[in-house]
């Protein structure tokens, strides 16, 4: 039996209902988690299931002692972040690569991990030098960057984000409560010699001379990893200054604070502040060769709230019941929190809509209790003094009252 043909569409017909067909796969691929075109545009290293980032600290070399912690506290969030579904629905995958404690390796990293590993963005650096080597390929290649350390200040870049202290929330702070409670009048600086230390010291040395109306009695810089602090502790017991305003980074730490005990320069007979000694340094370092002394830092291990005490419990259960949490190793745990809420709240991993998602970012579950993202990068947070105990641990003496506003660039310090 003959059976008619069946009516073929129209090609206009059939033109709609491909696109009809093509609507729907695309409406399905959503459902299941979105395309990458979605959330990236900018060809970075985005998948529908994962979403590339990079670490560039120091696992060897002098920095090592300091930033070894930095990279513990980021995977630590970041494995948190991928336990509760990661981004955008996307797990986070991390490239690391070491700065060996070398400013041109750094840079050279940073160029790997940008141009050929496409990242979406990189947790790293912690000495101002090996965050100045990766500056300008972070903003040649339109990069973004989150920089825990502590630092002088005098810098902002729109492909930045500075969750440490700069110089008006550490230094100048640190400098008032010793004018304040020690009545301190003559200061000795000293420190390692680069960037970060020198700038610091400048800053110090105006805010000393300029707004106290001390005096500086000395000031001395030592190279990255010295060991020799021999004619120093000489210096320091003839010129008796009030206080002692250290800033030597990583190893050579260890080398300095056993070196003053055992000329016998300690906390009963000389005030003594680091900018640069936290939990991470105390390992080496040792309670009893820095008991008495004191540090300017926005976080230390002790401080008690329920935000910190869940921190600590979970980087303990990581990573050991004798590791240890210093100033950075928090402010680098921050990092990729606060990349997070900002993807999210752009709806995109792309660079320039994560900036401009970032500014008015509040953390309230922050270990440090509570932080809010500035205009210029920085973090509003507040400053704290601790005291050296014996077992090398620090007791809060001092916490500001309020948020202290970022100021990176003040009036009358550059």
């Amino acid at each position: 039996m003959h059976r008619p043909s069946a009516v073929k569409p129209s090609l206009p017909r059939r033109l709609a209902l491909g696109a009809a067909a093509l609507s729907l796969l695309a409406a399905s691929v959503f459902s299941q988690g979105g395309m990458a075109d979605a959330a990236n545009t900018t060809g970075l290293a985005v998948t529908d299931k994962e979403v590339t980032v990079g670490q560039l600290h120091s696992a060897t070399g002098t920095m090592a002692i300091s930033e070894t912690g930095a990279i513990q506290a980021e995977r630590l969030a970041i494995e948190q972040i991928n336990a509760e579904g990661g981004v955008l629905g996307r797990q986070i995958k991390i490239i690391q690569e070491d700065g060996a404690s070398d400013w041109p390796t750094f840079a050279e990293k940073a160029k790997k991990l940008l141009e050929a590993d496409k990242v979406a963005a990189v947790f790293g650096c912690w000495t101002s030098a090996s965050r100045k080597a990766v500056l300008p390929i972070f903003e040649k290649d339109n990069g973004l960057l989150y920089y825990p350390t502590f630092y002088e200040g005098l810098e902002q870049s729109k492909n930045v984000f500075y969750t440490g202290q700069e110089a008006t929330q550490q230094i100048l702070s640190a400098l008032d409560w010793l004018a304040k409670e020690k009545g301190a009048k003559t200061f000795y600086l000293v420190g390692s010699d680069y960037i970060w230390p020198r700038t610091s010291m400048k800053i110090a040395r105006k805010h000393i001379e300029n707004v106290l109306h001390g005096e500086v009695v000395g000031e001395e810089y030592y190279p990255l990893g010295g060991t020799q602090f021999g004619s120093l502790t000489n210096k320091i017991k003839l010129k008796k200054p009030d206080v002692v305003f250290a800033a030597v980074v990583g190893g050579s730490n260890v080398a300095f604070y056993k070196q003053l005990k055992a000329a016998g320069i300690n906390s009963s007979k000389q005030t003594l502040m680091t900018l640069s000694v936290t939990e991470d340094e105390m390992l080496g370092i040792g309670g009893e060769n820095m008991a008495g002394f004191y540090s300017s830092m926005k976080y230390f291990q002790t401080l008690d709230n329920d935000n910190n005490k869940k921190f600590v419990e979970a980087f303990k259960a990581k990573y050991g019941k004798d590791a240890v949490i210093g100033d950075v190793t928090q402010a680098a745990y921050l990092g990729p929190l606060l990349w997070k809420m900002a993807v999210e709240k752009a709806g995109s991993f792309d660079v320039d809509k994560v900036v401009a998602a970032s500014p008015g970012l509040e953390l309230k579950t922050a270990p440090e209790g509570y932080v809010k993202v500035h205009d210029n990068h920085h973090l509003w947070s507040r400053s704290r003094i601790g005291q050296v105990q014996p077992d090398g641990t620090f007791k809060v003496v001092h916490e500001s009252a309020d948020l202290i506003e970022p100021n990176p660039f003040p009036k009358g310090y550059q």
